[in-house]
């Protein structure tokens, strides 16, 4: 079921766009098209023994429509790895003895915003639904390392430069829930960005 979602939300997306893909260009620069965008940062698991942090990355694509002066909304799609955090011992901050790490990574779709309130400086916003596989300490009195998958949602907020009309940086902080029964490897990604339009 998770899967199908997510191939016709794929397929929705790629199929309506050249639909609404017309010319709409606005003076403070938020234009109709097609992008790419790619986050590398630090990640947080932050729940007990799945605490701690490391390396993580998110790249999404999409398509937005210039709906206003400087605002553009639409459909996105994406991947991320939020990294491996060593598990912490459930009764002090120590590391387990068995050599286990806390994973998370899945598929997000969802919509995505772009507001430009100079021709130049934006804010951006994002969220939606989160299919995730991971793995960690449950939250037994007698913790186990098991994976889990389950479906969640995220969400994001970033300010940023463009350079031009088709690439620009910025910085965000995005959040992922994944929860499941005996298990909690929701992550914060504190990120650098960078994204191409079409």
């Amino acid at each position: 079921m998770r899967n199908t979602a997510i191939v016709l939300a794929i397929a929705a997306v790629f199929a309506a766009a050249p639909v609404f893909a017309q010319d709409a260009t606005n003076t403070t620069g938020a234009d109709s098209g097609f992008f790419v965008n790619g986050n590398v940062g630090h990640s947080y698991f932050g729940s007990g023994q799945n605490s701690g942090s490391d390396t993580g990355y998110q790249i999404d694509g999409g398509y937005r429509w210039a709906l206003a002066n400087g605002f553009a909304l639409g459909p996105e799609i994406g991947y991320n790895d939020l990294g491996n955090v060593r598990a912490k011992n459930v009764f002090n901050s120590n590391p387990v003895v068995a050599p286990g790490k806390s994973s998370l990574h899945g598929w997000t779709v969802g919509a995505n915003a772009k507001y430009s309130f100079t021709p130049n400086w934006y804010v951006s916003a994002r969220t939606g639904l989160y299919a995730w596989n991971g793995h960690g300490m449950t939250r037994d009195i007698t913790p186990i390392s098991t994976g889990r998958s389950g479906d969640g949602y995220y969400g994001g907020l970033g300010v940023g430069y463009d350079f031009s009309r088709r690439f620009g940086v910025g910085v965000g902080y995005d959040y992922y829930r994944a929860k499941k029964n005996d298990i909690n490897l929701s992550t914060g990604l504190l990120s650098a960005q960078a994204e191409v339009r079409f």
